[in-house]
Formats: C-alpha cells, sequence, structure tokens
C-alpha cells in the first residue's frame, strides 16, 4: 500500500453533504461511499428463533452527537450503559463493561462532556438500553446509531424531525472494508469516563 496515498486518504472526511468523524474511513477503494440517512429492517437469529426490528443511521459529524441523544429520550428516565472499548485489543477483540441504573439526564451530562471521544475515537463504543421495555440504542466505535426496539415509530420520528431522511437501501461504512483510528489520549479519556459513570466489571450481552 502506498504510504503517501494512504495518508491523503484518510485526511478526506467529506463526501458531498456528508462529514466523517476523525473514528473511521472507508476503504481506499471506496467501496462503500459515506451519505446520510437510516433504514429499518429485521434482525433475525434463527438458532434463538429471534426477531427484533433494527433501525440503523448515518448521520454526518455535525448533528451525528446531538441526534443519538435524541435517540434515548424514548428509553425512560432511568436506564443500564454498556460501554464498548477495543483499546488495547489485538484483532477484532473488545471488551463490553457495566453499569446498571443510571438516571438518563446524569448519564447524558457526562456523555457531553465526553463528546470528542465519542466521535472522534474509533475504538469506543456504547449501547443505552431501557429498563422499562426491550429497547436499546447504540453509538458503535464506526459512529453508527443502532436502534432495537419493537416498536421503532418514535425513534423514527426523532429521526425525520432532525432531518435524516429514510432509505432502506443504505449501505453502511461497516458492509465492506473500512479503517479505525484511535489516539493514546483516547484510552486515557476512555478510562475517566468508566470512572465517572461507575463502571468497570464486564457486560453480558443484552437478551431480548
Amino acid at each position: 500500500m502506498n504510504s503517501e496515498k494512504l495518508t491523503s486518504h484518510l485526511r478526506v472526511d467529506r463526501y458531498g453533504n456528508f462529514s466523517l468523524t476523525d473514528a473511521i474511513r472507508p476503504s481506499l477503494d471506496l467501496q462503500v461511499v459515506p451519505r446520510e440517512g437510516f433504514r429499518m429492517e429485521i434482525y433475525r437469529d434463527p438458532r434463538a428463533g429471534l426477531e427484533v426490528p433494527v433501525l440503523a443511521a448515518a448521520i454526518s459529524r455535525e448533528r451525528l452527537f446531538d441526534s443519538f441523544l435524541n435517540l434515548l429520550s424514548p428509553l425512560g428516565d432511568v436506564v443500564d450503559v454498556v460501554l464498548e472499548t477495543s483499546h488495547e485489543s489485538e484483532g477484532n477483540g473488545h471488551r463490553d463493561l457495566y453499569r446498571e441504573q443510571i438516571e438518563l439526564p446524569i448519564l447524558m451530562s457526562h456523555l457531553c462532556d465526553y463528546e470528542n471521544l465519542m466521535l472522534n475515537d474509533g475504538c469506543t463504543g456504547i449501547a443505552v438500553i431501557s429498563n422499562t421495555a426491550p429497547m436499546e440504542v447504540q453509538f458503535d466505535e464506526h459512529k453508527l446509531l443502532v436502534v432495537y426496539a419493537r416498536d421503532l415509530d418514535p425513534f423514527e420520528r426523532i429521526l425525520r424531525q432532525d432531518g435524516i431522511p429514510r432509505d432502506d437501501c443504505l449501505k453502511l461504512i461497516t458492509e465492506a472494508e473500512h479503517l479505525h483510528s484511535t489516539d493514546p489520549h483516547h484510552g486515557e479519556e476512555f478510562e475517566q469516563l468508566c470512572y465517572r459513570l461507575g463502571i468497570g466489571a464486564a457486560a453480558e450481552h443484552v437478551n431480548w
């Protein structure tokens, strides 16, 4: 791989009207060209007999974090949190760290203090889980927003109010080769966020 070509590619963060954060870049050959929108489908796990509606959104950098916070409102006043990290990991491995029962306004306040980490670290992700119904909002390492819920209507309304168009043919950056980016100081910030949230124990995967 030509290092100059790679360096030039990593500097490009805008594709038309869509801006990426520093966390992620598409493949050099642009197998998927990033663009804004959301799609809705059904996640199926035949072995578990599970079918769950899912909404996935790619949102331009300048309004991504605000849209994430807006999507949390249907989850209720008290939520559980899973922080995902692939800092200091090898290959595709990552750790999930769990915190039960935190008031949503308090969580949102802490996350606002770490907006730069959430947006620009390709090794940090978060899932926020409702205590009142099977609903989950993820802001993953690829800086995509993913919602699992039996009823996606409230979340769809929020995205439409934010001006995000629905496009069920939308291709996501995860559906092709892509590059993650991080920085040593992001690892330190992640540990600080864990301390703020009182997080430290490994999490089990959320069961529907």
